[in-house]
């Protein structure tokens, strides 16, 4: 697969290890809608219809001004500061490994008692870090330190503010696809992806060890 190949950062910025198509995928699963349909719908399920679309719009605007922020000054202190975008990407990998982690041995803990007394949302939780997640934030970075031209550095935040668009989707649609499909298809779609970003943060964090040329060889599939 493509997005097996993730993103080589010891390599000359003009070349470029990931498609558009792969840093898509890349973001879609590290800023996606399907790690916030869940928390998103709890945390709102008592409001108003009109005021949880209030609430999704300003989810939205606040997560395209992080990510915004995060790519273009993130990326200008990564190089003033030094920082080998390996290193960088490492970081991702460990929080990301760490958070996947913690979604597959979570489904070993006894259920929590459940209530249906209104829960006041937590926006800036919502946010940060449900929509914009550190791993995430982490890879938009490192592509943008790694972007040699301009439109390349648009490709990349275009790209990560269309998955944001994405999410609003999810956030304005989340009563009716939680009426369709209940809360059971998430929990399996969850423990495959939690097995699934377990790799593939082992995997972000193998490539970033060999880029810092500590004896990791790896083998990349596709293009």
């Amino acid at each position: 697969m493509e997005m097996l190949a993730l993103l080589q950062a010891a390599a000359p910025p003009h070349a470029y290890r990931m498609s558009q198509s792969g840093v898509f995928l890349f973001f879609f699963i590290m800023l996606g809608p399907l790690k916030l349909i869940g928390p998103y719908f709890m945390q709102t399920r008592m409001l108003p219809p009109v005021q949880a679309r209030r609430m999704a719009w300003k989810v939205f605007a606040l997560a395209v001004v992080a990510i915004l922020v995060a790519g273009l000054l993130g990326s200008v202190l990564l190089r003033n500061w030094k920082i080998d975008p390996p290193v960088m990407q490492l970081a991702a990998g460990l929080v990301f490994l760490l958070v996947a982690l913690q979604m597959v041995l979570a489904q070993y803990e006894p259920p929590g008692p459940t209530a249906d007394t209104p829960v006041e949302p937590q926006l800036m939780q919502l946010v940060f870090p449900i929509t914009v997640t550190p791993y995430g934030v982490a890879t938009v970075i490192v592509l943008m330190a790694l972007s040699a031209d301009l439109g390349r550095s648009l490709s990349v935040l275009g790209m990560a503010i269309g998955v944001m668009a994405l999410n609003l989707l999810a956030m304005l649609f989340v009563r009716p696809l939680m009426r369709g499909i209940g809360m059971l298809p998430l929990q399996i779609l969850g423990a495959v992806l939690g097995i699934l970003q377990v790799g593939l943060a082992m995997q972000l964090m193998v490539t970033s060890l060999a880029d810092l040329g500590l004896g990791f060889k790896v083998n990349v599939v596709g293009p």
